[in-house]
């Protein structure tokens, strides 16, 4: 799974606090605490059809986030979403947009990991791109990596921070298997996540994801959980091994790039019968009824 340039966003325009650059153009200053130590947090969000699915509960956990990490400064909900919209109008964006939100603790005085030294701040910044979901749903190929999802008293995962080399590390080693994406274990030994999205696993018809302990708070992982009891699938969310997940008679993984995508290998092991999976495929109908159903509307069809 390599995403590729897409010439459609060759003319993209971006906003730093509400300012708008063109895609060549720099925005982003080197003191700026993102460059300095990653000292940010951030939300991917998906629009469709001018509108952008669960926006309040993403900017709700962008701002936990920011609080967790007490940042001094935090925009409103309702100036975050003017500065999508203006970035999106820019762009004349109305469906099949990933937006990338990211919050930084702001501009220091001088280069340096010390809070203190932010007197400037924070920063919004607003990219957006043309990108349809970006898994494969036909199935995925997953391989267990050797490092390990940190726990809460190492990195709370409940913090949607902008260090993400944990991840990054496990996809070299994905990428290296000839894998889609890693499989993260937690301290304990029990599945987390992958290096990029939640997961689920279906055995004698009933749902289970584990429990969160060593990955974030997803979104998208909640809305299926919410869905499923209502289209009559039983869920159990518990600590789970890896050897659940290979006996399993479907696996697929959420999240907001991808959306539902299924997985049928683990570790050169085939899920089930390698294909696609029954629960798998009513759940995803049930999301993109959701999704078409609601959403925060953001922008209105352009005009050309």
């Amino acid at each position: 799974m390599l995403q590729k340039y897409n010439p459609v966003n060759e003319n993209l325009i971006y906003s730093v606090n509400g300012r708008l650059f063109r895609r060549d153009e720099p925005g982003i200053s080197p003191f700026d605490s993102v460059v300095q130590g990653g000292d940010a947090v951030w939300e991917g969000l998906r629009l469709y059809r001018g509108r952008i699915f669960r926006l309040t509960e993403h900017l709700d956990r962008l701002r936990d986030s920011a609080k967790a990490l007490a940042f001094g400064e935090i925009p409103t909900h309702d100036a975050i979403t003017e500065t999508i919209r203006k970035t999106l109008d820019a762009n004349k964006m109305y469906d099949g947009v990933h937006i990338r939100l990211t919050l930084t603790r702001g501009i220091k005085l001088t280069s340096g990991m010390d809070p203190r030294l932010n007197r400037q701040g924070p920063t919004l910044i607003v990219l957006a791109e043309f990108k349809p979901p970006v898994y494969d749903k036909s199935g995925l190929k997953l391989a267990t990596a050797s490092v390990r999802r940190p726990s809460p008293d190492v990195m709370d995962p409940k913090i949607h921070h902008n260090n993400l080399i944990n991840s990054i590390l496990a996809k070299i080693e994905a990428n290296l298997a000839g894998a889609d994406d890693a499989i993260m274990l937690d301290s304990q030994g029990f599945v987390a996540e992958t290096n990029a999205t939640h997961l689920f696993l279906v055995k004698n018809g009933i749902l289970h994801t584990p429990r969160i302990v060593a990955c974030p708070e997803g979104i998208t992982r909640s809305v299926v959980l919410e869905i499923a009891p209502l289209i009559d699938i039983p869920v159990v969310v518990e600590s789970l091994s890896l050897v659940d997940f290979y006996r399993a008679d479907e696996v697929f993984c959420t999240g907001t790039m991808g959306e539902l995508a299924p997985v049928t290998s683990i570790d050169c092991r085939t899920i089930g019968n390698g294909q696609v999976g029954l629960i798998t495929t009513r759940l995803s109908e049930a999301f993109a009824l959701k999704v078409g159903l609601e959403g925060t509307m953001v922008v209105n069809r352009p005009e050309s």
